[in-house]
């Protein structure tokens, strides 16, 4: 009897622990078992997230063209019409300051830069890669000497309206192709509109500036001048998020200009959902908000930033000569909320600018548009 007690007691043991011990789906580990977790796994919070908190860019596959008949665009590596593709691009100088915004259709451009003029204002050059049916593009204003080296590279047509003389010399070298409102001949490019104020009255219209071409028996296909292949580009599919630098590319959200461009004060804003970097600017006697395009009401976005320091020097009323051609002098590029440390060099007028990283390896870019901040060696910008 006294046996028969004690194998029930133990029985009744036994059946306690079992119900009151942890039960493992097939496959897992006990939880308790912490040493089994590496230094790179992360536990869950105790609580979900935000829903603030993006997920990260969706992951677009772009290895086909979406239908026939496409062809990738040198500019920003997208499907376009092949049509578009072969068509050399404009090249259109526009300025930023308070009196010239509202821009037009400024979003449409495919690569943007900026850079400093007399007097601390800046200006852009934007290139189009498919403006023929563009019915309003500007303001348009008078070009600059750097801004040419530039459409150089990438054989386009630099359409503007006038100059000071420094820019004559290159204005009159064969292979300069340009459309300019001062010339008679190319008065169906440009039209005024007169609810604005001068010298912010003048744009241009992608018809008229192929009527124009036509006239003057510009090609519109690419003459072989530029390199073939510009910048380095990485498919949708597989983006370069800089991963690869580890601790070098630092986190960059956020991208302040205003050290840079004291009247433009234009800064950048990292978006994880798209991931794309958003333009705003606070402009002096102006206020402080995003970079809005008047046509499409959108404001202006980028999937790569390139920082690029130059040399510039003061050619005497303001003017200013900026030190296109160079090996010396380096940059910073920004793609998917991060950035590293670039060198870059321009050795021909038709050769492309090209961005090396600290390895010395040409840096990838990711598909889509491209703004170039183009800023005086020494000058200082944040990003955080």
């Amino acid at each position: 009897m006294k046996n028969t007690k004690i194998l029930l007691i133990l029985a009744a043991l036994a059946v306690c622990l079992c119900a009151c011990g942890p039960e493992n789906a097939p496959g897992e580990t006990d939880s308790s078992d912490s040493t089994s977790l590496s230094s790179s796994q992360e536990l869950q919070p105790s609580r979900p997230l935000p829903e603030t908190d993006a997920p990260g860019p969706s992951v677009e596959d772009d290895t086909l063209p979406p239908h026939e008949g496409m062809a990738r665009s040198r500019l920003t590596n997208e499907w376009v019409d092949a049509s578009v593709a072969a068509t050399r691009p404009i090249a259109v100088i526009i300025p930023n300051e308070a009196n010239a915004v509202p821009h037009y259709n400024l979003s449409q451009a495919s690569v943007l830069y900026e850079a400093n003029v007399e007097g601390s204002m800046t200006r852009f050059m934007a290139l189009y890669d498919d403006w023929k049916d563009l019915e309003k593009i500007g303001n348009v204003r008078s070009l600059r000497t750097y801004y040419m080296y530039w459409a150089f590279e990438w054989d386009a047509c630099i359409v503007h309206s006038g100059g000071p003389f420094f820019i004559d010399e290159l204005i009159a070298q064969p292979d300069t192709q340009t459309i300019n409102d001062h010339l008679g001949t190319d008065g169906a490019a440009f039209f005024e509109d007169e609810t604005r104020s001068k010298p912010h009255r003048l744009y241009a219209n992608g018809p008229g500036l192929l009527e124009v071409f036509n006239k003057k028996n510009y090609p519109l296909e690419y003459r072989g001048l530029a390199d073939r292949s510009h910048y380095q580009f990485v498919g949708k599919s597989n983006p370069n998020t800089l991963e690869q630098y580890g601790k070098s590319a630092q986190n960059a959200a956020y991208i302040d200009m205003s050290g840079c461009y004291p009247l433009t004060r234009c800064y950048f804003e990292y978006n994880e959902e798209d991931g794309l970097y958003y333009r705003s600017q606070y402009l002096s006697r102006g206020t402080d908000g995003p970079h809005i395009d008047a046509v499409t009401g959108e404001q202006l976005s980028f999937r790569n930033i390139i920082v690029q320091n130059v040399i510039q020097e003061d050619l005497g009323e303001g003017y200013l000569a900026l030190q296109c051609q160079d090996t010396t002098q380096d940059g910073w590029f920004f793609t998917c909320g991060k950035g590293i440390h670039v060198t870059w060099e321009k050795t021909s007028d038709y050769g492309a600018t090209r961005y090396y990283d600290d390895n010395g390896d040409e840096i990838v870019l990711n598909t889509g548009k491209t703004m170039i901040c183009v800023v005086e060696a020494g000058d200082n910008f944040t990003f955080r």
